[in-house]
């Protein structure tokens, strides 16, 4: 699938938010169902950024998720469990860039500056209450830190 049709996917799960009345980058969830966290991969730790933040924070809300920690369903699999049947994932993207290795042979023979090629790739990652039999490392409740005001 071709990066235009992902940038048109995300920006309609914008406008579908806005069109519902509801600003996705103001405090879309509900305190009380699910805690306002940065959402991670559960597995890595690693926590998502940019547009990604968004897109989970709507699922997380609009699907009533106890946490914002998500796997891929490879990653549920090495954890020992699996994505419930019938579940529905979120999709996320990942940009970058990368040097290819005719590029950089190039760039080393001429004495130039190797020219990098951008690119998105899209996961489709699960939120924890989809998954089951995950060890319990991953299924631990995550602490949260309250800072106070000086």
């Amino acid at each position: 699938m071709s990066h235009h049709s992902l940038y048109g996917e995300v920006t309609a799960r914008i406008i579908a938010e806005l069109e519902d009345g509801r600003l996705p980058w103001v405090k879309p969830w509900d305190p009380s169902r699910c805690p306002c966290m940065m959402p991670r991969n559960a597995a890595s730790g690693r926590y998502y950024s940019g547009i990604n933040v968004l897109i989970l924070w709507a699922a997380g809300a609009g699907n009533g998720f106890s946490s914002q920690r998500w796997l891929t369903y490879r990653q549920a699999e090495a954890a020992g469990g699996n994505v419930r049947r019938g579940e529905k994932g979120t999709t996320v993207c990942y940009a970058d860039r990368f040097v290819p290795r005719d590029e950089a042979a190039r760039a080393q023979s001429e004495g130039a500056q190797a020219k990098t090629i951008a690119f998105l790739k899209r996961f489709v990652v699960f939120n924890l209450d989809q998954c089951e039999g995950l060890c319990d490392d991953l299924t631990a409740p995550v602490e949260l830190v309250v800072c106070e005001k000086r």
